[in-house]
């Protein structure tokens, strides 16, 4: 029923930013997370930032002081602010949308690659 879209992903060099966009499908109500999890070469996916429908928001040590997440003025929209990328954050950044509290469901965008190589 819900789709996720990502997009924003791309090549770059260490050192510059990216900014990803999802959008999920339809008017979301109620408690929710939106997140951006990622998967590189050889690891488990992991979590990267999450942001409730409160506002608050968790990130991964690894990008605290680098990445920022945000809600979009409609409330399925989250974007990830990418800022001093490094080798390390290439991965697939998949968005996610967390509705288990309340609908018990939890729907995944297909990814968007990000790669950064000199």
């Amino acid at each position: 029923q819900v789709q996720l879209v990502e997009s924003g992903g791309g090549l770059v060099q260490p050192g510059e930013s990216l900014r990803l966009y999802c959008a999920a499908s339809g008017i979301i109500f109620g408690f929710n997370v939106m997140g951006w999890y990622r998967q590189a070469p050889g690891k488990e996916r992991e979590l990267v930032a999450t942001i409730t429908s409160g506002g608050i928001t968790n990130y991964a040590d690894s990008v605290k002081d680098r990445f920022t997440i945000s809600r979009g003025n409609r409330k399925n929209t989250v974007y990830l602010q990418m800022n001093s990328l490094k080798p390390e954050d290439t991965a697939v950044y998949y968005c996610n949308l967390d509705r288990r509290r309340d609908y018990g469901m939890n729907y995944w965008g297909k990814g968007t690659l990000v790669t950064v190589s000199s």
